[in-house]
């Protein structure tokens, strides 16, 4: 795969991933459960108009300049240290919605991040720089997509 059909490639995941968040947020009643898939979605959606900048300049002039990339999402050992943290809990109602969006998400970001994965192994120079980037945060997004589920399924707690 070219730079150029894999920064396409990484759109159509994040995009996907974006709306299922986005959707789920919608269909989510807990404050917190919404708050969550929302700032979830919105990194996606940062990650769109980054690949699509990313995929303009290529189709331009042929080169990828990397720019920082940013996630809203902490980092695993974030996350894990904010677990004691956790003080909004779920209703017993919203369980079952809440376990079946997260782990439709999972699911998703295991799929997006195993795309990265390949990414970084085949494609050379800035490309796999770039996909490694997307990879780290990815596996940041399985944590805390993780961690949410987990808590849900165990003792009812949003981050």
């Amino acid at each position: 795969m070219d730079i150029e059909e894999a920064i396409q490639t990484a759109i159509l995941y994040e995009t996907r991933i974006r709306d299922m968040y986005r959707q789920a947020a919608g269909k989510i009643t807990d404050p917190a459960g919404q708050r969550t898939l929302q700032m979830l979605g919105d990194d996606e959606q940062r990650h769109v108009d980054y690949l699509k900048d990313r995929l303009t300049l290529w189709q331009k002039e042929g080169r990828l300049q990397m720019e920082k990339l940013e996630s809203a999402v902490p980092s695993a050992e974030r996350l894990k240290r904010g677990t004691e943290k956790a003080a909004e809990n779920v209703p017993e109602s919203h369980r079952r919605e809440a376990s079946y969006l997260l782990n439709q998400a999972l699911k998703m970001e295991i799929e997006t991040s195993a795309f990265y994965e390949k990414m970084v192994a085949e494609i050379s120079g800035a490309g796999r720089d770039l996909f490694a980037r997307f990879l780290e945060i990815e596996t940041n997004h399985i944590a805390a997509v993780q961690f949410e589920l987990d808590y849900i399924l165990k003792t009812g707690y949003w981050f």
